[in-house]
């Protein structure tokens, strides 16, 4: 057994997981995991660069992180920054107070990697699943971008697109300000539109269509498989492996863009931090069931953190 320690700075959150991975048996034992919403990205598809509050707000979650991952002994530690630094002009800032406080470099990934990580991480469990037919199609809908890997054993084709659900909330949804509660028809209409286009350079390299089983991962698909289930509190157990239609999808979709912020807040298992966004990443959800023709999407809490620490293990 090999104790490391995994971090998965994106847009929207930052997720730390400490682990005990076994290489020999595929066994990968959580000790630590856990996430905070501190949206890095705010303001970076409009300005190019990260804000001072959206900085320190990451910080002092590291700090958090630092302590924890001392606490428990890893022996490794590998931190993966994805689609907000990786479009910031200041990522030099971001990247020298990571390594002041963890000791480690962050490691600005492609979404090419991205999306390795992501399969890896997502379809460990799943390889040997009678019910679930190949290729897996796994999609990872993240805060600016979105990442569709097909693959059975391994990666066939990937890409990653700038769409995600930070992304389409501050380019469609706020106007001065403010975000539209609810979104107008014409709005929904521009995030749909944009979609349309990323799918379209999505499928330059993927072939979505191909896919037998739709994987999706990160927080816009788990919050939408919790209500889904009617859960009265977030449960990673119930989630991980759900299995959600294509008409559930729909529906909560359509209730999540016609309601207002105190109707989302009010729903037991919506996260603070995504009570803004979560319409968007439905939506983009929603998006890529109908253009694969996916009846049902496999929900997994198994995503880049768990590819990321399986790449320690090696």
């Amino acid at each position: 057994m090999k104790r490391v320690a995994a971090i998965d700075c994106g847009t929207n959150s930052i997720r730390l997981l400490v682990a005990d991975a076994d290489p020999a048996t595929g066994e990968l034992k959580d000790l630590d995991r856990r996430m905070q919403i501190v949206r890095l990205g705010q303001g970076v598809d409009r300005t190019g660069r990260l804000a001072p509050e959206a900085l320190e707000r990451t910080f002092a979650a590291c700090r958090e992180y630092a302590a924890v991952i001392k606490g428990l002994g890893a022996e490794q530690v590998r931190f993966v920054a994805t689609s907000a630094s990786r479009d910031a002009e200041n990522r030099d800032d971001f990247v020298r107070g990571v390594v002041d406080i963890l000791g480690v470099e962050p490691e600005v990934i492609t979404g090419d990697q991205e999306a390795e990580f992501s399969f890896n991480g997502a379809t460990k469990e799943l390889t040997g699943r009678a019910d679930l037919e190949r290729p897996f199609l796994v999609v990872d809908i993240g805060g600016g971008s979105t990442e569709f890997v097909l693959g059975a054993d391994s990666v066939r084709a990937a890409r990653s697109v700038d769409v995600g659900c930070v992304r389409m909330t501050e380019r469609h949804l706020v106007h001065g300000g403010v975000i539209s509660d609810p979104p107008t028809e014409g709005q929904i209409a521009a995030i749909k539109a944009d979609v349309a286009t990323a799918l379209d350079r999505a499928e330059e390299t993927v072939p979505l269509r191909e896919a037998a089983t739709l994987v999706g991962l990160a927080g816009s698909v788990t919050t939408v498989a919790a209500i889904a289930l009617g859960l009265d509190r977030y449960e990673s157990e119930a989630i991980h492996h759900s299995r959600i239609s294509l008409a559930k999808v729909r529906e909560i979709t359509d209730r999540l863009l016609s309601s207002t912020h105190a109707e989302r807040a009010a729903i037991p298992v919506m996260h603070p931090g995504r009570v803004d966004v979560i319409a968007a990443g439905a939506l983009v959800l929603l998006s890529i069931m109908e253009r694969t023709g996916a009846a049902e999407v496999v929900v997994s809490e198994h995503d880049i953190l768990d590819g990321i620490a399986w790449s320690l293990a090696g």
